[in-house]
C-alpha cells in the first residue's frame, strides 16, 4: 500500500474554491499529494467581487497548527493570507518548533483589507525575519512593488534575494508578460517563459502556482525543475476553460 505524501496550506478560505485552502488542495491532489489544511480567514468573496475577510484569532491558527503535528509527518508548507506580518512570524516560529527541517513557502498576499501597516519600520524588521525562515517567496509585480515603495523592483529583489529564493510571477507584467523570474542561491536568475500563445484569466492563479511549486519541491525535483513545472501546471490551469474558475489535473508531465 503507498505511503501518503503529506502537505501542508495556510490560507483563507475562499467560498468561490478558487483561490485560499480548497484550491490548494486541489493542486496538491493533483500532483498526488494528500492536503492539510490550517484556516488564517473566512474571506466573503465569489469569483469576481471580494467583500470582507474575518480573521482568525492567532492562538487558533497555531493550535490547529500543532494538533495537525500531533498526527503527520509534515515537510513541507506554503503560506497564503496571514493578518500581519508579526503573526505570520509566529506561525513560522511554530512550524520551525514542530520540525526545524521544514520547507516554506511565502505567498505575500497584500490586501488593503488586512488592516495595518505593512511599511512601518516595525513591520520590516518582522519581514526581514521572516525572510529567513523561508526557503521560497511567490510575489507578482504589483505585491513586490508595493513591498517596498522607496526601491524599484531590481532593488527590491536584490534586497530579498539575499535572504531567500524569489519566484517572481510575471502574470502583472507590462513587458514580457507572462514571462517568470526566479532568483536562488543568492546569484543564479532563471527565466521561465510562457509556453501557452494566450492564456484564460482565472481567479487565483497565483494560489495555484504557488502551491503547485511547493507540491514539486514536496516530491523533491531540483530547484529549477520544481519552478518550471509549477510554471507549466499554472498554464494547463488557466487554459482549462474560458471561465474565472479553473479545473485542476496533471496531464503535463513537465521536465
Amino acid at each position: 500500500m503507498k505511503q501518503q505524501s503529506y502537505i501542508l496550506t495556510i490560507a483563507g478560505f475562499d467560498p468561490s474554491s478558487g483561490a485560499g485552502l480548497t484550491s490548494d488542495i486541489k493542486t496538491f491532489e493533483a500532483h498526488g499529494l494528500y492536503g492539510l489544511s490550517v484556516c488564517t480567514a473566512v474571506t466573503v468573496q465569489n469569483d469576481i467581487d471580494f467583500k470582507d475577510s474575518v480573521w482568525i484569532d492567532k492562538e487558533t491558527i497555531i493550535n490547529q497548527i500543532t494538533t495537525l503535528f500531533e498526527r503527520f509527518e509534515i515537510s513541507v508548507a506554503k503560506i497564503g493570507i496571514i493578518q500581519s506580518w508579526s503573526v505570520l512570524l509566529e506561525v513560522i516560529q511554530t512550524l520551525k518548533k514542530c520540525n526545524p527541517f521544514i520547507k516554506i513557502v511565502l505567498d505575500p498576499i497584500l490586501k488593503a483589507s488586512a488592516g495595518f501597516d505593512f511599511h512601518s519600520e516595525e513591520n520590516i524588521k518582522v519581514f526581514e525575519e521572516v525572510l529567513q525562515h523561508c526557503d521560497f517567496i511567490t510575489p507578482n509585480y504589483e505585491e513586490i512593488k508595493a513591498l517596498f515603495p522607496n526601491k524599484s523592483i531590481e532593488e527590491t529583489i536584490e534586497f530579498i534575494s539575499e535572504k531567500t529564493n524569489v519566484y517572481l510571477k510575471g502574470g502583472h507584467r507590462e513587458a514580457k508578460k507572462g514571462w517568470d523570474e526566479v532568483y536562488h542561491s543568492k546569484i543564479v536568475q532563471l527565466n521561465i517563459p510562457p509556453k501557452a500563445i494566450a492564456v484564460f484569466e482565472k481567479h487565483g492563479s497565483g494560489c495555484v502556482l504557488s502551491s503547485a511549486l511547493v507540491s514539486n519541491i514536496a516530491k523533491q525535483l531540483p530547484l529549477e525543475d520544481a519552478c518550471i513545472n509549477a510554471k507549466w501546471y499554472t498554464e494547463q490551469f488557466l487554459n482549462s476553460n474560458e471561465t474565472l474558475l479553473g479545473e485542476h489535473s496533471y496531464s503535463n508531465k513537465g521536465v
